[in-house]
Formats: structure tokens, sequence, C-alpha cells
């Protein structure tokens, strides 16, 4: 059998490559730079207290998300680019619905002209496909430090297909990521010449796609190694 996780993220990879996202991988320790500072995070920024970081020196860190994967691709590639950055990241959080190490999917689209509307009909074919049933989705303003315009994106539950349960509080929705158009401060650190080129960006964790799918109640089973909870996930 495969392991739940890796099969959301194969089932997830496959989707993205499908429409043309090359698929990345980037370090675990980062340095400052790529994991806050050029995310639009300065030293003083209170966006930091949120991430909960494990320091491995005063100038890395194990990496709170896979956005630097992002910029690592700017970097060293030219646009227009579509890249799916995937794998573990760290944050000092435990409980039932938390992991101190966890798996994320960030996507990255840089080209001429996108928009909005490119971000939205991105997420809502990848949500049709991976839960492979006609689901609404929908995009409520937030704020992250890296994007601008940003939106917490949210599909029908697959379990009630919206009429409403546990798994979504009755509300007939869950929410499922991040999103937004790439900042011009980040595309900028990242050597991309901003109006010319615009971007979107979005994540997903790979443990909350996995709950949402199998409608599981506790993060802490996917690290346990419980033979009788892997034996339910048959090819």
């Amino acid at each position: 059998r495969v392991q739940p996780l890796m099969r959301i993220r194969q089932q997830v990879e496959d989707i993205f490559a499908r429409m043309g996202y090359e698929i990345l991988e980037g370090p675990e320790v980062e340095d400052d730079y790529h994991n806050f500072e050029a995310l639009n995070m300065p030293p003083d920024h209170p966006a930091r207290d949120m991430q909960d970081t494990f320091y491995v020196d005063a100038q890395h860190v194990l990496r709170t998300h896979t956005s630097p994967i992002q910029l690592h691709a700017m970097e060293n590639e030219r646009p227009p680019l579509r890249i799916i950055g995937v794998g573990p990241v760290f944050r000092a959080d435990s409980d039932i619905s938390h992991s101190p190490n966890f798996h994320q999917i960030e996507g990255m689209c840089i080209d001429r002209k996108v928009s909005m509307a490119d971000l939205k009909g991105t997420i809502t074919f990848f949500v049709r496909e991976y839960f492979g049933r006609d689901l609404k989705t929908r995009f409520r303003p937030s704020f992250f430090p890296f994007t601008e315009p940003s939106a917490e994106v949210d599909c029908q539950c697959p379990i009630c297909a919206g009429k409403g349960c546990r798994m979504c509080k009755h509300s007939g929705w869950i929410e499922i990521g991040g999103s937004g158009l790439i900042h011009p401060n980040v595309l900028k650190f990242g050597g991309v010449a901003y109006p010319d080129w615009q971007g979107f960006a979005f994540g997903f964790g790979i443990e909350r796609m996995a709950i949402i799918k199998y409608g599981i109640d506790d993060i802490r089973l996917f690290n346990e190694n419980d033979v009788r909870f892997l034996r339910q996930f048959a090819l």
C-alpha cells in the first residue's frame, strides 16, 4: 500500500503536471532571507510571529512553509513560470489538528497579464479533479504578506456535498488553503521585472487535503504508522 500522504501528494502532482506545472523541491533548512525577508516579512514584521518557527541558528530556520521554493525558482529560471513546490515544513505546534512536521504543496504561475480570474479558474479545476466531483469553490478576502490581494479558499464539503455535517461544522464549506496575486515586492526580490510580469500563488496542506478527502479527524494518525489505520488505504 502507498502511505496516504504520499498517495495524496502523487494525486495532486499529477493534476498540476497535466496543467503544465513543473514539480520542484527545495532545502528544508532555509536562510532567514528566503524564508521571511524576500517574502515581504522584514525582521520586525508581525507576520513572523504567526509562523511558530524552529531556529537552527541566528540566520537559519527549519522552513515554515514551502514558499521559499517559489523564490529559488524565480532566481534560477526565467518567466513564464509554472511550478509546484512540495515537501515537509516545520512549526512549533502540536495538537489534534496541528503537527510540528507536516507537508505542503505550493503553486506559482508567473506570466503576462495574470489575474485573479486565472487563479480562481486554476483552483476550481483542481478541486473538481481532486475530489472527482463538481464541487463549488469560494474565495474569502484574507491577508498574507507575500500576496496582494489575498484570499482564503473554501470548497463545498465533499463528505456531505454542502448539506452540513460534523466535518464542515454544519456550514457546508471547508477551508482548503490560501492564495492571492504575488506581491510586487516578492517579484522584485526574486528578480522578476514587475509590472511586465505578474503572478499568482496558492498553497494547500497535504495532511489537510487527506483529512478532507477521507474524513480523518486526527492529524497525528498519519505519522503513528498504526497498520490498522494504514490498511484502510488499499490501492
